[in-house]
């Protein structure tokens, strides 16, 4: 049984867009590509280097495909490069793909296909990048497992990690820390279904009222007729 891991670099209010440099992703008007790089030190390299330590197969949408597929072919010298070239790269395309990297398979449905190969044997399916993919796997119910690097800067829009309807969901914190210049390195294993509830349930009865104010009731029937 192979793992999917999503790793991605995060903003606070939770865009993903063109971390690494200004025409890596400028669609949408997006104009803030590289908004990573002022924060890059040893810390951040060594997060990097733990991730992309122990063997993995690439999980890609046709973009970051592309946009990996123009460099690291020709990277061969650098510390990562290698193992990306190595690996096989399963990518995700609803308009096709022309697969120029070596190792490389598409995918003819992303979601379906997927789980067969979490369903065998062999490294853990590692996603980079690729927005949209990260929205279908989740939608199935697909990821064990997040590393997020947040970072503290807010970029008032772009692509997202969580996109309006993902599915929810319950996630396990199970490491963190903190780099010098504020990132939060953060790793997340499932931790089942969303829930709700009263914050009077475990609070032991601090904030309850037997019975609920004529305000309180007046401000539900509200809520309702807003919608």
């Amino acid at each position: 049984m192979r793992k999917v891991i999503v790793g991605a670099f995060v903003s606070l209010d939770g865009v993903m867009q063109a971390p690494g440099g200004p025409e890596e992703d400028p669609t949408g008007g997006f104009k803030f590509g590289g908004w990573t790089v002022p924060y890059w030190d040893d810390e951040i390299g060594g997060s990097m280097s733990e991730l992309l330590g122990n063997p993995f197969d690439l999980l890609l949408g046709r973009k970051t495909y592309e946009i990996f597929a123009a460099h690291w072919p020709f990277m061969t010298e650098e510390t990562i490069a290698p193992a990306f070239n190595k690996c096989t790269k399963y990518v995700a395309s609803r308009k096709g793909v022309d697969l120029t990297w070596e190792n490389s398979v598409a995918l003819k449905d992303a979601a379906k296909d997927v789980a067969k190969l979490k369903a065998e044997d062999g490294p853990v399916l590692l996603v980079q990048g690729s927005s949209d993919l990260i929205q279908t796997l989740l939608a199935a119910d697909l990821v064990d497992e997040l590393r997020l690097l947040t970072y503290p800067v807010t970029l008032g829009g772009g692509k997202k990690l969580f996109s309006d309807g993902a599915r929810p969901h319950a996630f396990k914190l199970t490491k963190a820390h903190d780099t010098p210049v504020g990132v939060v390195v953060m790793q997340y294993t499932r931790g089942g279904e969303a829930r709700g509830g009263n914050i009077e349930d475990v609070a032991g009865g601090t904030f309850a009222l037997d019975e609920p104010t004529e305000l309180e009731l007046k401000r539900r029937e509200r809520m309702k007729r807003e919608g």
